[in-house]
């Protein structure tokens, strides 16, 4: 972080000062913060002591905010406060706290914790505590610090010391917390906190309360907070609402789509002028010519899909149907409800503030439901208290599958009257998408059948998909790409695809060039790692097929592991996967630097040195001579390459190219604001150190920060949602103008507009291009392709474009088709569909009874074939986790920290790595349950032997063995009776 960064937390730290020194949590945040010293720290530890939590944390806000620290201390708070789970406070830190009326509610529901203290600290402890922490309420140390306080303190100061670490996490923990205590069983404080009466009608007992949703209990803590000001006014020493500068975010309130603490204000204060001004309580939604002639199929309640370009307003067309829709419903005197289905969870907030919610919310219900809502307890009570849902596919899928399994928190299809279906080209085999739709062609097609039979057939909702390109599907002719339009039709049971041919002057289509790089005239860096990867070659015996630095090597090395594994040949295995990190180098050096390349080598052979060093004193791990000279190998070209990587006239010409780009488009611009779309989250990154490192930019006004996704699939830590909400409002506000970017931005969130795009060394395909193009919605934009040249980028560039062009014309020759044509075409698609879906289910239900028993198996480590254990002795936890917990597997492995989870700072980091004695490979996690350290082995690092043969799998599902549950009890009752022997042995 910049100084720049520093002065402006710091003084973040002192507007928000009141609040943080609730929410943080001192004792462990001091470990981590290395810019404090010793000293300060003793003092704010003798606070702690004396005066407790929070006067020892606003004791450490003022230790930080008046001393000088070193350049970057800002950064590494903020990794400090995410490493030991205060989320809540990196918000705020990071100038994101939540929105003002969900802070209030949350307040709320701290008061009431406060309020009910007497009651809550008579629960069962341990129990709650184990639920708490399995729902990431609490962190490991957490978790130990409750358990040591109930067993040397007893039940009740265990119990304070939980509801205190409890109330500091962020917006959500409440119905988390009530769902913990209905799982232990705590039904009567779930119904004190809830604010329900205990009557006799409580022979319905569970069942009837069990899903009561989020949105209830925090309504009940709003009124508890009036009572709890009543009751005693002492249960608080400072006020939670406590006053802040708002001025320090300096927020524009055309920023309508992100929760910040003054835009909450602001649009608090615009929402009551409306409700107060009549004439202001509905927001007119005018639609221009091209999208009325659009909407109008779906006005006459037919299902469409309108495919218009990304900023062409697509949305605000389905909130007008959808308000047309409600209307019309409302006239007829029938129910009308609208489930709005997104494939991001930032989507659905999205769509409520910047469509749904801010044009329809005066009239209607709207209520946004993701994996990252507070509400989260019972679908169905959403469902029936709002007109207008919007939610992420998966939730409802999941909650339509608990109704076929008879579960009571399971919905129905026919609960809605209409579905809007975003980025609907996502509804294709194996989406989700699909899978519901799939739900509404067998009730379509049952339909016809009930009234042959002159029975009532059960409703099902109107269909709107929204796309800004369906692709072509990988068609290599007119005639496939127009079978994928229909299919896709098909799929949504599209009575017709609308979409618009504009005009030059309507469209904004932005300047399309493709900047081709000279190739390399020499690579004496990539020659160094070929000449390695040649000596591995000769070394191990292979002989690859293809150019090294390719996606084929990647492939052609992957097989060969996989098969070096089975056939138990170390040799190979481990020189195969050697190869596939000099392959990602030589990728890495040709599009970013070279000094990227050579520290992802260097990172990669630390970490496998680290590996084969003994973690304790029970002795040292093998390192076999094929590892000895892989590694003295990699050391003795390391100098070589280390004096290349710092001559810049050997760099790739892509990146020169690049910068001539950066640097014409933002001298010659008056206001330029652009994105870079790159392949890997660690070109990213690469690219925003390169272009923050180089005065040249900063002399043209670029400030460039990154924009990666947040999944854990990746080596590169990845970015919370809290990080990519400030970075694009920091887009937005300008203070960011230029965003190196993953596919994370292509498709789907609200960026603001841009005039420069480029796609440096990035092709994919033609819906990712279109995607990508749309960014560039501003006037006067440009889009770029960076590609060196002979490198087929390029061409797979126009092969893109050729394929659009095929889609265009597909769309149109389906449009025009013959009525009769169409729908027989149509109906086939989708009696194909349900066939293909009947086979797949009875498949795996074949499958399931064909499960065999775990003595059919065997496991071998994959590095070094040594033989782990018999599937007799995995159990299965939660049907997810496979453990084995048995003494003679305790014997063949050593327990590590997980430095790779730690850096990147993931919350659900489990106790560490287990890794072979032998050997040093990884074999899985240690992982905590009910306070059972459990040894959970990952399929992937093993090799299967199964009957005669060996294969390797990547997930445990692939296999076709039931194992055991696991009996805790059984486990439990041993670790009790070994603790006795061990009692009184002393």
């Amino acid at each position: 972080m910049s100084s720049d960064q520093d002065v402006e937390t710091s003084h973040i730290l002192d507007c928000f000062r009141d609040r943080l020194k609730r929410i943080i949590v001192v004792e462990p945040l001091l470990d981590l913060l290395h810019f404090l010293e010793p000293d300060r720290k003793d003092r704010i530890r003798a606070k702690l002591r004396v005066e407790g939590d929070i006067s020892a944390a606003a004791t450490l806000i003022d230790e930080i905010i008046k001393t000088h620290n070193y350049k970057g201390w800002s950064r590494e708070l903020i990794t400090a406060l995410e490493t030991v789970g205060c989320t809540n406070a990196v918000n705020y830190v990071l100038n994101s706290p939540p929105d003002p009326t969900e802070e209030a509610e949350n307040d709320s529901c701290v008061r009431l914790i406060d309020l009910m203290q007497l009651s809550l600290i008579n629960m069962k402890t341990g129990d709650v505590c184990a639920h708490c922490f399995s729902q990431d309420l609490l962190t490991q140390e957490d978790h130990e610090n409750i358990t040591k306080a109930t067993e040397n303190h007893g039940n009740i100061k265990g119990a304070r010391v939980l509801l205190k670490r409890l109330v500091k996490n962020e917006a959500g923990w409440f119905s988390k917390f009530l769902q913990a205590l209905e799982d232990t069983e705590h039904h009567e404080l779930v119904r004190e906190l809830r604010g329900e009466p205990c009557n006799e009608d409580e022979s319905m007992s569970v069942e009837t309360h069990e899903f009561k949703t989020a949105e209830e209990g925090e309504q009940m803590c709003l009124a508890a907070e009036k009572e709890a000001d009543s009751v005693n006014s002492s249960l608080l020493s400072e006020d939670l609402n406590s006053s802040v500068d708002n001025s320090v975010l300096g927020v524009s309130s055309e920023n309508e789509d992100v929760d910040m603490y003054k835009e909450g204000k602001e649009e608090e204060k615009e929402d009551l002028t409306e409700d107060d001004d009549p004439s202001a309580s509905k927001r007119e939604i005018v639609l221009r010519d091209y999208q009325m002639e659009v909407a109008r199929p779906a006005l006459e309640e037919k299902n469409i899909i309108i495919c218009l370009p990304t900023g062409s307003g697509k949305t605000r067309v389905a909130v007008y149907i959808t308000k047309e829709h409600l209307e019309r419903k409302k006239q007829m005197g029938q129910p009308g409800k609208v489930v709005v289905l997104v494939n991001k969870v930032p989507l659905v907030e999205q769509h409520y503030k910047a469509e749904f919610g801010r044009f329809l919310k005066h009239q209607y219900s709207v209520e946004r439901v993701s994996g990252a809502s507070q509400l989260k307890i019972s679908l169905p009570q959403i469902i029936e208290q709002n007109d207008i849902i919007i939610c992420t596919a998966q939730i409802l899928e999941n909650s339509f599958a608990k109704a076929k399994n008879g579960d009571e928190d399971g919905i129905k299809l026919s609960q809605f009257t209409l579905m809007v279906i975003d980025e609907c080209h996502h509804t294709k085999k194996g989406d989700v998408y699909n899978h519901i739709m799939i739900r509404y062609l067998k009730q379509k097609h049952k339909n016809q059948l009930l009234k042959k039979q002159e029975k009532s057939p059960v409703p099902i909702p109107q269909i709107l998909g929204l796309t800004a390109s369906p692709g072509v599907g990988g068609a290599m002719s007119q005639q496939m790409a127009e079978q994928h339009i229909l299919q896709i039709c098909a799929n949504l049971d599209a009575f017709t695809i609308k979409t618009k041919t504009f005009e030059e002057e309507e469209a904004k289509t932005p300047y399309k060039r493709i900047a081709r790089a000279e190739e390399r005239k020499q690579d004496p860096f990539g020659d160094v790692i070929k000449k390695i990867m040649d000596e591995i070659h000769t070394h191990a015996g292979l002989l690859p097929l293809c150019e090294p630095g390719t996606q084929n090597y990647e492939q052609w090395a992957v097989q060969k592991e996989q098969n070096a594994a089975k056939e138990e040949n170390q040799k190979v295995r481990v020189c195969a996967e050697h190869l596939r990190h000099y392959n990602e180098a030589l990728h890495q050096s040709n599009t970013i630097r070279m000094s990227d390349a050579f520290h992802f080598l260097d990172k990669y052979h630390n970490e496998e040195l680290k590996t084969k060093s003994s973690p304790d004193e029970e002795g040292t791990i093998t390192i076999t001579d094929t590892e000895r000279f892989l590694f003295t190998l990699f050391k003795d070209k390391k100098a070589k390459l280390q004096e290349l990587m710092g001559k810049p006239e050997y760099e790739n010409n892509n990146l020169a190219q690049l910068k001539t780009i950066i640097l014409k488009e933002f001298s010659t611009r008056e206001v330029a604001r652009g994105i870079i779309f790159t392949r890997t989250r660690l070109s990213a990154i690469a690219l925003c150190q390169w272009i923050q490192e180089n005065p040249k930019f900063e002399e043209v006004g670029v400030s460039a920060s990154y924009l990666i996704g947040g999944g854990d699939q990746s080596v590169v830590k990845p970015m919370t949602a809290a990080e990519q909400k400030d970075v694009l409002q920091r887009f937005r506000k300008g203070e960011i103008n230029l965003l190196i970017a993953t596919t994370v931005a292509e498709e789907g969130l609200d960026i603001a507009e841009c005039n420069v795009v480029i796609r440096y060394c990035l092709v994919t395909n033609e819906v990712a291009m279109i995607q990508a193009r749309g960014r560039g919605r501003a006037e006067d934009s440009s889009y770029t392709l960076v590609a060196e040249a002979g490198s087929g980028v390029a061409e797979r560039e126009s092969v893109n474009e050729y394929r659009e062009k095929m889609m265009s014309k597909a769309i149109t020759k389906v449009c025009k088709m013959n009525r009769a044509d169409y729908e027989k075409k149509i109906r086939e698609f989708q009696i194909q569909a349900i066939m293909e879906e009947k086979v797949k289910i009875k498949k795996k239900q074949q499958k399931g009874m064909m499960k065999e028993s775990p003595s059919k198996i065997s496991l071998s480590c994959r590095q070094c074939s040594v033989f782990v254990c018999s599937g007799e002795n995995i159990e299965i936890i939660e049907k997810m986790h496979h453990v084995n917990v048995t003494e003679q597997f305790s014997k063949l492995f050593t327990v590590r920290e997980n430095t790779s989870l730690q850096e990147r700072l993931l919350d659900y980091e489990t106790n560490g790595v287990i890794a072979c004695k032998n050997c040093g490979q990884q074999w899985g996690s240690m992982m905590l349950y009910k306070s059972i350290e459990c040894p959970c082995l990952h399929i992937k690092n093993f090799v299967v032997t199964y009957g005669s043969k060996k294969k390797t799998f990547s997930k445990w599902s692939e296999l076709p063995i039931r194992f055991t549950a696991f009996d805790y009890t059984q486990h439990a009752d041993l670790l009790v009776e070994d603790s006795e022997e061990d009692m009184d042995f002393d």
